[in-house]
């Protein structure tokens, strides 16, 4: 690949191709009660997680499937909304009450959400350049920095059971 073709810009789908996607993701998720749409990560891929936040405005719970990789116990994600300019509900949700649940193929924890920041972002941006080799690229197509979530084991009490 030369660096001409390095450089240039990633081609994302057409924005309503994603959503559709998410959606589609979810309603597999939902059929199947659960049995089907997670996967844990493996070396050098990602695995999927259900994360269910309290909405900042409503109250209400929230539920959207995200990538991830471990480090430890702990859960890391990209606030990246498939690429797309605006931060995602989610991570909104997150930043106004951290306390959520995540559901993972091995059963349901609770998390407490937060953005790692420094040498811990650096590093964990790091491993998810290993497995995206676009991911600088992409990150590009948004004017913010795109946050990297930690999600670490909760606090006894912490986040609601999520239907």
């Amino acid at each position: 690949m030369s660096v001409e073709q390095e450089k240039k810009a990633p081609r994302l789908p057409p924005r309503w191709f994603i959503r559709l996607a998410w959606h589609v993701h979810r309603g597999i998720y939902r059929v199947f009660g659960g049995r089907v749409g997670l996967w844990r990560p493996r070396p050098g891929k990602w695995g999927t997680l259900r994360l269910t936040t309290t909405g900042r405005r409503t109250g209400q719970r929230r539920s959207v499937i995200v990538a991830y990789v471990e480090d430890g116990p702990r859960l890391v994600t990209l606030a990246m909304n498939g690429w797309g300019e605006a931060e995602p509900a989610w991570w909104l949700n997150l930043q106004a009450h951290p306390d959520a649940t995540v559901d993972l193929v091995g059963g349901r924890r609770q998390v407490r959400g937060r953005a790692a920041t420094g040498d811990e972002r650096t590093r964990l941006w790091a491993r998810w350049r290993e497995i995206d080799t676009n991911l600088d690229a992409f990150a590009a197509l948004r004017s913010s920095e795109t946050a990297v979530v930690i999600l670490e084991p909760g606090t006894q009490g912490a986040g609601q059971q999520a239907g």
